[in-house]
């Protein structure tokens, strides 16, 4: 049976799946829910020494549902950060290592641009015994005005320097949540990764506008009439969690060996989780999902990861871990292989005159107006 325990920078974790920072880690009564539905660790939803400033809006959140089945694909929020005092954000990291002293509890942490307010932050919670932090640079909404979370984080000189405040003082591993919103992540990336983080978490929520109701004409969510544009998440980002995840997976691999990746985005199941991980990421952080459907999933979403790897006969996560990333190469690449491939298969008496397997469209004279969706069909997989 596979092992799905895991070591991450020092961190020991019952397996690699993670509850992100966001409402499932609101305070101790739920990540301790968490706990004992058996995460291998907890990402409290993030804080700061100021929390007075913090007010949400009702309602705050919108969906986005298939037309036929109403399922929720897409789900955009415009909460902030926790609301909750600083002070009893310490009595409680105390009271959860208390009776957790085993379990891996992480704090989100997310300050202005000041220096002494980054080290007091830190230095507060590592003496409240958190495991590792987890700094935010990547909210799409909360708070920009006091330049914080991804007006900090799409700036890499600035974060840089902040990295490197936090990790003058920091003791435990610290990993940067690296923002979506950016032309390449990769940037950004490099950025913390030169500040001496020990990992990089990707991806906070997509900036997005959920859409627009069109009997009110207002745009969702609607607040007295008006709305803000949001973070996106839920299924519908996981493709592009997944590509950003690759990229920093390989300028890992390629430039800071031996740094860590935490995935994150659109995770449902132990199928999506092992994809993650197929891709370089060493832990999978859910949020969304347990929104949908409750703590609880963890157990079936093990299970499922669990058969992934029985299947492929790989005993424990570092197996497979960063496996796919061999397969990404250049659309140049791409075309020399199957003319490669195709030559190959016809043989060098036949190779002028070999049929195609299947007709497909090659060339853009020969699509079809009458055949169009039999055509693109035809050049998709699944």
């Amino acid at each position: 049976m596979a092992d799905l325990s895991t070591v991450v920078d020092g961190l020991k974790l019952p397996n690699p799946l993670v509850i992100a920072s966001g409402p499932p880690g609101t305070n101790a009564n739920v990540i301790g829910k968490a706990f004992d539905e058996g995460w291998g660790a907890v990402i409290c939803k993030t804080v700061s020494l100021d929390a007075s400033k913090v007010v949400n809006v009702q309602p705050r959140y919108g969906r986005l549902r298939t037309a036929g089945s109403q399922e929720i694909i897409g789900w955009e929020n415009i909460e902030l950060i926790s609301d909750r005092g600083f002070d009893l954000w310490i009595d409680e990291f105390k009271q959860l290592k208390d009776k957790y002293p085993d379990r891996v509890l992480i704090a989100s942490i997310m300050e202005e641009y000041r220096k002494d307010a980054w080290i007091e932050i830190v230095e507060r919670c590592q003496a409240a015994g958190v495991d590792a932090f987890e700094c935010n640079f990547s909210c799409p909404h909360g708070l920009p005005e006091r330049k914080m979370g991804s007006a900090m984080g799409e700036n890499p000189e600035i974060l840089e320097e902040v990295c490197k405040w936090v990790m003058s003082a920091a003791r435990v591993p610290v990993w940067a949540k690296m923002t979506p919103n950016v032309t390449h992540i990769e940037d950004p990336s490099r950025a913390a990764l030169r500040a001496g983080v020990q990992g990089i978490a990707a991806i906070n929520t997509i900036r997005s506008v959920i859409g627009v109701d069109l009997e009110t004409l207002r745009p969702e969510p609607n607040v007295e009439g008006y709305t803000t544009p949001g973070g996106y998440s839920s299924k519908a980002v996981m493709p592009i969690a997944l590509r950003m995840c690759m990229e920093v997976a390989k300028t890992i691999r390629d430039e800071f060996p031996g740094r860590t990746l935490s995935g994150i985005g659109g995770v449902e199941s132990g199928n999506d989780a092992a994809q993650f991980i197929l891709l370089g990421c060493h832990t999978v952080q859910v949020c969304t999902y347990v929104m949908k459907v409750g703590y609880r999933c963890v157990r079936e979403m093990l299970d499922e990861l669990s058969a992934f790897m029985d299947r492929h006969q790989f005993k424990s996560i570092d197996d497979f871990r960063g496996h796919s990333l061999q397969y990404f190469t250049t659309h140049y690449d791409l075309v020399r292989r199957q003319a490669e491939a195709r030559a190959a298969k016809a043989g060098p008496a036949t190779k002028q005159t070999a049929t195609p397997e299947k007709e497909v469209v090659k060339a853009d004279h020969q699509w079809s107006g009458d055949d169009f969706v039999k055509q693109s069909d035809a050049l998709a997989r699944g």
